[in-house]
């Protein structure tokens, strides 16, 4: 089969990433002639054809059609005809929806800034329903949209136009799980939160953790190569995932389930669909390591007078606390109005610039809080943190945890975002949001950096009143 590759967006249009945020939780475009997420324009006629309407409840406010907003065009791919929603039926019985009504959710983004307009979702339940599906729309011609749990933050998961949205929502099985490896076989349409209570039974837990994992899918998760909150403790899906399942544009099955940690059978194809956002198949199933549950944690929560004492604490975190570092996330002050102002979480130490928050995971809790207290009392006494608070109890945890996880929800309260997640050196990460506050100055609301240390990555989001020109050429 030839990939048929077109020109990308405009680099202002989306962003294509794997960001830890609620939106590295879907798998993104996949093309029947698998071209890449590519902008298309109406062509032909047809009942099922997009037309400038909409059935957007009236108790949110319309998002404006991607192609009108954008200068974008169709490709000439296939109109969804009769026939071809016929055919489909047979495919997966009763899981053909063409209710505008319910369609609807589908075709918006989480943050409601983009909007598709499909007429067809399809909802398979494995493998070889994928299959008939994606080879039928690649002899038709008919572009498909994966999407997972559509909680992506640069509008990958959903249609730009009339393109079929192919649902995983329904491959939710647990394949099988190893008491004794950790090892997780399931399907990619299962939520990462249901995989972390099913694995944490077993004393075992994911290792991969996201804001989202209420509502993402493992397989969008891998598609977009998420990183997430324990990424410096267990590092990338690269290293954990041990096998996938993945059907390609043509309904080509590519089965790797493979449960060696070592094997050198042959090229290590599993590695070009992790972070492939769709591009070059649909994931279907997962094989996935999953490290022991820790038996002690803890988590700090401290308030810094600067961001360079922000990277003195990580370096003395690394340095003093060692294998039992799990995180080191850091927040501005104005994260911190923002979740206090909109969410109602009080923050729980003095005011201060920013704030710091670190989880250690080990396996014994006298030997962790002793690490714990020796690093606590010399950043304290050195003057790199002025403030801080201590919780060992899992209510108290979660309550610390989610003044970090809760921003983007408090961000999307406040106005309308734009997200910026970028990667640079670790000594030049706030630079990014000092520059953008004197370039916007006061036609923003808001500025803001927050992220994760480990991996040099701030995510920095601008808050307007409204959709601005001088941010988006659109």
């Amino acid at each position: 089969m030839v990939l048929h590759l077109v020109s990308r967006w405009p680099v202002w249009l989306f962003r294509w990433q794997a960001a830890y945020t609620p939106g590295a939780s879907v798998q993104q475009k996949t093309w029947a002639g698998m071209s890449r997420a590519a902008p298309w324009g109406i062509v032909g006629t047809s009942p099922l054809v997009c037309r400038h309407s909409s059935s957007t409840s009236s108790r949110a406010p319309e998002v404006v059609l991607t192609h009108k907003r954008y200068p974008v065009q169709r490709l000439p791919f296939s109109v969804v005809s009769e026939e071809d929603l016929a055919a489909f039926e047979r495919m997966v019985p009763g899981r053909v929806v063409t209710d505008p009504e319910q369609l609807e959710a589908s075709n918006v983004d989480w943050l409601r800034t983009v909007r598709g307009c499909s007429k067809v979702l399809l909802r398979p339940r494995t493998s070889e329903e994928v299959s008939r599906i994606l080879r039928y729309c690649h002899e038709r011609n008919l572009a498909v949209n994966p999407q997972g749990g559509n909680t992506g933050m640069v509008g990958g998961s959903v249609p730009v136009f009339d393109e079929i949205i192919l649902s995983t929502a329904l491959m939710n099985q647990v394949i099988s799980f190893h008491d004794v490896s950790g090892i997780l076989v399931c399907q990619a349409g299962c939520v990462l939160e249901e995989l972390s209570q099913h694995v944490e039974q077993r004393d075992f837990i994911m290792p991969l953790d996201l804001g989202a994992k209420g509502s993402c899918h493992i397989g969008g998760n891998l598609a977009t190569n998420a990183g997430g909150l324990r990424f410096l403790r267990y590092g990338s899906l690269h290293g954990n995932v041990l096998g996938l399942e993945v059907v390609l544009a043509d309904g080509t099955i590519l089965s790797g389930l493979t449960s060696l940690r070592k094997d050198n059978t042959g090229y290590d194809l599993k590695q070009l669909f992790i972070g492939s956002e769709g591009t070059l198949g649909v994931i279907t199933a997962v094989s996935i390591s999953c490290p022991p549950k820790p038996k002690a944690v803890n988590v700090a929560f401290l308030g810094c007078p600067g961001f360079a004492e922000v990277l003195q604490t990580f370096s003395s975190c690394k340095a003093m606390l060692g294998e039992i570092l799990s995180a080191f996330e850091f927040m501005d002050a104005e994260c911190m109005q923002l979740v206090g102002h909109h969410l109602q979480l009080a923050s729980p130490v003095q005011e201060s610039p920013f704030y710091v928050l670190i989880e250690t995971s080990g396996s014994r809790a006298e030997h962790d809080a002793e690490k714990l207290s020796s690093f606590l009392e010399q950043v304290l006494g050195s003057g790199l943190v002025t403030d801080g608070t201590l919780a060992t109890d899992q209510r108290k945890i979660k309550a610390l945890w989610a003044l970090r996880e809760r921003i983007t929800e408090a961000l999307s309260l406040d106005g309308y975002v734009y997200k910026y997640d970028v990667s640079l050196p670790v000594e030049r990460l706030y630079g990014l949001v000092t520059e953008l506050r004197a370039r916007v100055g006061p036609r923003a609301k808001h500025v803001v950096g927050y992220g994760h240390l480990e991996f040099s990555q701030v995510p920095s989001r601008v808050v307007v009143s409204r959709k601005a020109s001088f941010l988006c050429p659109c």
